[in-house]
């Protein structure tokens, strides 16, 4: 079984080649690495020349970057990776396994922990470890080709929820769902609460978008309620979960801003940062 990683990117030279190498130390015998880029100005495209099986560019948005990787990748199964994610080595066998030995899943959950430098880095981590296995968090990022193909691929009107969204289609679909034990390691580097406001400020033009499409629809909630299933776990960690209280009301401040500006007819602020 062939696995391809289609890895959209935008001025992603800090982490793409930890990234990339991670995919090519894959234990899987069959790998595909493809890359789309987006107007990058910094090296990426060189990394990604030099690292990727198959290089493409694409002046739209990640949605769109993935969609054109799906059509130029040629493996049996599809992969979507961040340009900020390190990959275990067994992660592709581990997609090859799980779809073999259950032919009735078609899309795969990937596990994902963080991980950087800084004190609200340590948050970020007590964050995704309380999202692991929380059905209203994780989104599939593995499919069987049949599948992505049979249910449009990702929606190119999105920039923010687009992995919700395409959870939600998979499971209209009717497509099985699992997971696999190996995990994606994000790079979160250090993080910065202006960068951060500044990103969910623009995510919010699509998730009011999303919740528009969504209304009276049944689907999941945009409040991450997993953060709250554990206190045990929070209370464990009293200044850690203070500070992601912190990080989390600057991104709901960011988002609702976000949210705001696009009910106003505002233009989104450039691109995400």
């Amino acid at each position: 079984m062939k696995i391809s990683f289609v890895v959209p990117t935008r001025n992603s030279a800090r982490t793409l080649e930890a990234c990339l190498g991670s995919l090519r130390a894959q234990t899987h015998p069959d790998v595909e690495v493809v890359v789309v880029d987006n107007c990058s100005t910094d090296g990426t495209v060189d990394i990604a020349r030099r690292c990727a099986d198959r290089f493409a560019t694409c002046t739209r948005e990640r949605s769109a970057q993935r969609n054109e990787g799906t059509a130029r990748s040629t493996g049996d199964v599809v992969v979507f990776i961040d340009s900020d994610m390190v990959l275990e080595p067994q992660v592709a066998t581990a997609i090859d396994d799980v779809f073999r030995a259950q032919p009735d899943v078609g899309a795969l959950v990937i596990p994902e922990r963080s991980f950087g430098d800084g004190f609200l880095v340590r948050c970020r981590v007590l964050e995704k470890d309380l999202y692991v296995g929380a059905g209203d968090v994780e989104a599939p990022r593995a499919f069987r080709r049949p599948v992505i193909d049979a249910i449009g691929g990702w929606n190119e009107s999105l920039t923010a929820c687009e992995d919700w969204e395409l959870a939600e289609r998979t499971a209209d679909s009717g497509t099985g769902v699992g997971r696999v034990d190996a995990w994606i390691w994000h790079d979160e580097g250090r993080i910065r609460l202006r960068t951060t406001f500044a990103k969910k400020r623009y995510y919010g033009h699509w998730i009011d978008q999303y919740l528009r499409e969504q209304s009276g629809r049944g689907r999941r909630r945009f409040v991450r309620t997993a953060l709250l299933r554990q206190p045990e776990r929070l209370l464990r960690h009293p200044v850690l979960t203070t500070g992601l209280v912190g990080l989390k009301a600057v991104e709901a401040i960011g988002l609702l801003i976000g949210v705001r500006d696009a009910r106003r007819g505002r233009p989104a602020p450039g691109s995400a940062p």
